[in-house]
């Protein structure tokens, strides 16, 4: 029996550039598990069509009808009748956006599976470019920042800093960060914007990812308690970062009750934020953390109207989650790696892009990884290798209940057969 996968061409814009399953890893599934890759051309992949060529896959613009392996969401034209689709489809918050596509795929009797809900026993996610988005969004948001600062007539060392996609990868641009980090060592920075804060909200894949940049630096972390007293006792020769967790941004609404995780994901609305006690403090947020609606926001427009002015320390806002009105409730769009950032001007309550204007700059791209197209695809492919076999060797005209999957898989199957399986039968309201 032969097994075929196919792989879509990423055609989203100009800077997807990533592949789901590298050149290596379709070697091996061949040679291994006897699974042929049809991938289809394109001029822009970090992996050249000749890539694929040379190691035995075909390159065609028809891919099988089987199983197609993609990175972003899948166009409505495309989706063809009773073919597995695994793609990251943002569909599970109800994203409005791609409802029509999962019409489609229901009316087409199609099965969905999602990379973001692979997850082992205790939720954390298997398959993912988190730490990726992390590393660019970290080096864009100090970019900004040094430009920012340049701005405002303050010399300073991050003004050399380049954009993610304006260096060759991340071996140069943690080299240059290097050279950076010797001369803030040596020479310090300006009192005027001394000392420099950068506070990390969230502490997994994406900010573990941010934290290795910021890392390469000379850093100094310290507990959010004592980012009171800091103003009076620093070097200037230093950056220290704070990385805050659940209990640091919200308190029980109740004086009687005591901070709990689970009841804070589970029942959010008994907490409220108290994360204003630190945003003034900070030259630097970084938001990286999973955010809906039912959460408190970490920086709302009322909190910055009350308090901006001249001197406000904050500068720049690294929103890697990029929840639109949501964390940070004036990250009013997405910006593109070419463009990533605009400012929000607190006190007109209105947006421009660049850095320039008065107001708090906001870093906002929606699609980090690609700014790393190669490392990304890499590392992404292989967390992803171990289960391709058993997905594409699956038997998928059994009933669910009777579909052998690794439970890994099996719990990120959306669709089976064109209907919501029993996990995402929540997702029926927004359709």
């Amino acid at each position: 029996m032969s097994f075929k996968l196919g792989i879509r061409r990423e055609d989203k814009n100009i800077w997807e550039r990533r592949v789901p399953i590298t050149p290596t890893h379709a070697k091996q599934l061949k040679s291994i598990y006897g699974i042929e890759t049809i991938i289809q051309p394109s001029n822009i992949r970090i992996f050249s069509n000749e890539d694929y060529r040379s190691i035995g896959a075909t390159v065609n613009e028809d891919l099988p009808s089987s199983f197609i392996f993609a990175v972003k969401e899948i166009p409505i034209k495309f989706i063809k009748p009773k073919t597995t689709y695994v793609f990251f489809s943002h569909t599970i918050k109800g994203q409005k956006q791609n409802m029509p596509m999962l019409k489609k795929m229901m009316k087409l009797g199609c099965n969905l599976i999602d990379y973001e809900k692979i997850t082992d026993e205790n939720g954390r996610r298997l398959v993912f470019f988190g730490r990726f988005a992390g590393l660019a969004g970290m080096i864009d948001t100090l970019w900004a920042f040094g430009k920012k600062i340049k701005s405002k007539g303050v010399e300073n060392p991050f003004s050399e800093i380049k954009k993610t996609i304006d260096y060759k990868d991340l071996n140069e641009a943690k080299g240059y960060l290097e050279k950076i980090g010797e001369k803030i060592k040596n020479e310090g920075v300006s009192e005027r914007i001394a000392p420099i804060v950068i506070g990390f909200a969230g502490y997994g894949n994406v900010s573990i990812g941010a934290q290795e940049i910021l890392d390469v630096l000379p850093v100094e972390e310290i507990s959010p308690k004592k980012i009171i007293n800091l103003q009076n006792n620093y070097s200037n020769k230093l950056i220290y970062k704070i990385v805050f967790k659940e209990e640091d941004i919200v308190e029980p609404k109740s004086e009687k009750e005591q901070f709990d995780l689970q009841q804070y994901y589970t029942k959010p609305e008994l907490y409220r934020s108290v994360f204003h006690n630190y945003v003034d403090k900070l030259s630097i947020l970084m938001n990286c953390i999973y955010w809906n609606k039912q959460y408190p926001r970490l920086v709302t427009k009322k909190y910055l109207k009350d308090r901006f002015n001249n001197e406000f320390k904050l500068q720049v806002i690294g929103d890697v989650s990029v929840d639109i009105n949501g964390a940070i409730e004036f990250t009013e769009k997405v910006t593109t790696p070419d463009n990533p950032v605009f400012v929000y001007d607190p006190i007109n309550e209105d947006i421009t892009d660049g850095y320039e204007r008065e107001g708090i700059v906001v870093m906002a791209v929606d699609n980090l990884p690609c700014e790393l197209p190669k490392e990304s695809s890499k590392a992404f492919s292989n967390s992803l290798f171990s289960f391709i076999p058993s997905i594409v060797k699956a038997d998928f005209t059994v009933d669910f209940d009777k579909l052998e999957l690794p439970s890994e898989i099996k719990k990120a199957v959306i669709l089976y057969h064109g209907e919501l399986t029993p996990d995402y039968s929540y997702i029926n309201k927004f359709l």
